[in-house]
């Protein structure tokens, strides 16, 4: 009998589940996409439970199209969103509140508060991470003090908190039947409350924010088994084996296991990580520290990360929000009906401009207009914001390791825009790398999954699966390249102090 590992990839606009040989091909997927809930501007949310029903649904839908049951399958690995925060009530399982999704920014005044005694890098040290309204402290803040009756309910030990990981293992594994509240390293690392060299959960930091430690899941490494899928599920008693959050898990997929390796995700947002090996190197140029894999009993590695918050999420903007094209593959077609950008450069600092520069005060801003500027210059400047802010981020990596990347290896949804790709490798001045299996999100968690029970043997085995499928040379002259990221660096700056206490 043939045997596969699943991989559950949670994402910020979808839920997939997908099932790997043991070459780390894809043999079939499910995936259905969930709400995007925005109350108010600045607000982003998801529906906990539409997100765990078709959580369900997808793992149906991949073993079906695969013709497979649980007896063909080895372990589950779990990727996901980071940092989107659920509460839910123990007892019942039922979410106190819609999911707080990362780019939400509607915690900035919990962030100054706390930034007020020792400002914005106050429990930098410790957890690798500025105060920021990106991070899930500020939002299970947010939601024990603006909740009704939720502060009671966690502090009485009624309430969870968890990450997505942790809400579809929760579930996966029994709910309120035995469900077990784990998380991983990497996603404990994205809370504000774990000590990056303990591992651990800080209480000083916890008393600071409010937050009971009952609240939290059990930190465990990212390749372990957590336990088995519970007797109503389709996976029923498979082994739940590794979790990793979505950034780490495409490094991994990417086999970048190895310091000074990197790899960089265009997704919604962009996310860059480099691995520091086991060295936590603290950012002086904007980066994040954080975890990026533990395997069992090994040390752990950890990594520099550049998140850029808007990058796929834009062009889903200009299609839903603007209506410039009806599929989000059409942007490519139309950024290629004109040679440039026409001057225009747009600048998508809808939830505040994240890495290097971590302004939650700038707004999204399209500068340079003329009336030659038509709709393909306006695509195409989207397009190059996404390379422009991944060179910022580089830069940063580069300034922070002393060693300059020789190349970059990519994955995520946007590495199929070849327009996009080749402006990228022109923008960076390096090669850019496109592996065979796209999906690296889910391969790294199927691949720490399948570590834990043996699937695989070990990291050798997983980097010989590695394969290159194209590669993008830079093309641009050294003066042309200067001029795009002056201009660039121009249009930032139109962006800074947009919201002062008059403007929501």
């Amino acid at each position: 009998m043939t045997q596969y590992v699943v991989a559950i990839d949670q994402g910020t606009t979808s839920s997939r589940a997908i099932v790997f040989d043991h070459s780390g091909s894809i043999v079939s997927s499910g995936q259905l996409e969930h709400e995007q809930i925005f109350p108010q501007a600045g607000w982003v949310e998801h529906d906990a439970k539409e997100i765990w029903d078709n959580t369900r649904e997808v793992i149906g839908q991949a073993l079906s199209k695969a013709n497979i049951t649980r007896h063909n399958v080895e372990a589950i690995g779990i990727t996901n969103q980071r940092e989107t925060t659920v509460v839910w009530d123990k007892n019942t399982g039922e979410p106190v509140y819609n999911a707080i999704v990362w780019q939400d920014t509607r915690t900035q005044k919990i962030v100054d508060r706390l930034a007020a005694d020792g400002g914005v890098e106050r429990f930098k040290q410790t957890v690798g991470l500025p105060l920021n309204t990106y991070f899930a402290g500020t939002k299970i803040a947010w939601i024990l003090e603006n909740v009704e009756g939720a502060r009671e309910k966690a502090e009485a030990g009624d309430l969870l908190f968890g990450t997505t990981d942790s809400w579809v293992l929760w579930n996966l594994t029994g709910g309120v039947d035995g469900g077990i509240h784990v998380t991983d390293v990497t996603n404990a690392s994205r809370t504000l409350f774990m000590d990056l060299k303990t591992l651990s959960w800080d209480d000083e930091i916890l008393e600071v924010f409010g937050v009971p430690r009952s609240m939290l899941p059990e930190i465990k490494s990212s390749s372990e088994v957590y336990g088995t899928a519970s007797p109503n599920s389709l996976l029923r008693e498979v082994p739940i084996a590794g979790i990793l959050g979505d950034q780490q898990a495409a490094t991994f997929g990417q086999a970048a296991f190895d310091k000074g390796e990197a790899k960089n995700t265009y997704g919604t947002g962009n996310f860059l990580i480099f691995n520091t090996g086991e060295d936590i190197v603290h950012s002086e140029n904007g980066l994040l520290t954080t975890l990026g894999y533990k395997l069992g009993d090994n040390k752990p590695h950890y990594a520099l990360e550049g998140s850029i918050a808007v990058t796929g999420s834009l062009v889903q903007w200009l299609r839903d929000n603007i209506g410039l094209f009806k599929d989000s593959p059409e942007v490519e077609k139309l950024a290629e009906t004109v040679a440039d950008n026409g001057g225009a450069y747009f600048v998508p600092a809808f939830s505040g401009l994240f890495a290097p520069h971590w302004r939650p005060d700038a707004r999204g801003a399209l500068v340079g207009l003329t009336r030659f500027v038509n709709k393909g210059h306006i695509a195409r400047a989207a397009l190059e914001s996404t390379a422009f802010q991944t060179r910022e981020v580089i830069d940063a990596v580069n300034a922070d390791s002393g060693v300059p990347l020789t190349e970059l290896k990519v994955d995520g949804g946007m590495i199929a825009n070849n327009l996009l790709m080749q402006f990228q490798a022109d923008m960076l001045g390096v090669p850019v790398i496109r592996p065979v299996v796209a999906e690296t999100t889910a391969l790294g968690a199927a691949y720490a999954a399948g570590l834990a029970v043996g699937f695989w043997k070990d990291l050798d085995e997983l980097r010989a699966n590695w394969q290159e499928d194209s590669r993008w040379e830079p093309q641009m002259d050294a003066e042309e390249q200067a001029r795009q990221l002056r201009l660039w660096s121009k249009a930032v700056t139109r962006t800074f102090d947009w919201v002062d206490e008059d403007v929501k």
